[in-house]
């Protein structure tokens, strides 16, 4: 893959580069800031960007804007958010867009490299992949609607390991449940949140972003 990776740490920034590299990917742009994101960005469109949350000059949520801002600019850009925080606000604007193609991991919590891989190229493929902890605190920040207050407890939990991307059958390993009780929890899940079968939409991706959204 090519990659941009925008963190203000020179040592953690050089660090990827060096593993990235190391697997074969090529680091087309490492940059410390949000405006040289941007610059880099849709300088070598690259197959997915590593973006950090906090970077100069203010260490807030540079690097989230600036990734909102290029997901506006170059639909479909991929966008791998890698930080220490979750920022509920602008991370729930960042997934409205529906388009796919967005992460969200804590550093801290990757405990596998071959993980952290795993989720850039599922990102830069167009899958969403959340941080369980990060879907848990979105969660918490939003506001239910009657629609979304219609789930089971346990149509709740099969919805949160789907926005872990999770497949129906890991999901099944996970519940020790069968494979056909949670394809019936997906189904009534669907139902419920009014997303009929469609060829042009992901309904897994749509489940999630609606709960986010209300």
């Amino acid at each position: 893959m090519r990659i941009v990776i925008a963190e203000d740490s020179t040592i953690l920034r050089q660090g990827l580069v060096e593993l990235l590299t190391f697997r074969g990917h090529e680091v087309v742009a490492a940059v410390k800031d949000a405006d040289a994101l941007r610059a880099a960005v849709t300088g070598h469109e690259p197959d997915v960007s590593i973006v950090d949350i906090r970077m100069p000059p203010s260490h807030t949520d540079e690097g989230l804007r600036a990734a909102i801002a290029l997901r506006g600019e170059l639909p479909g850009c991929a966008i791998l958010l890698f930080s220490q925080y979750v920022e509920t606000k602008y991370a729930s604007q960042l997934l409205a867009d529906r388009a796919g193609g967005v992460g969200y991991l804590l550093k801290d919590r990757v405990a596998e490299v071959s993980d952290f891989l795993d989720a850039l190229r599922r990102v830069a493929d167009g899958e969403t992949v959340l941080d369980p902890e990060v879907v848990s605190q979105l969660f918490s920040a939003t506001r239910q609607t009657d629609a979304l207050s219609g789930l089971t407890p346990r149509e709740r939990e099969v919805l949160g390991l789907m926005a872990e991307g999770r497949s129906n059958s890991a999901i099944a390993a996970k519940l020790f449940l069968s494979a056909g009780s949670v394809e019936k929890y997906v189904t009534s899940i669907f139902g419920k949140l009014g997303l009929p079968p469609s060829e042009g939409d992901n309904r897994r991706v749509l489940a999630v972003l609606r709960y986010l959204d209300s």
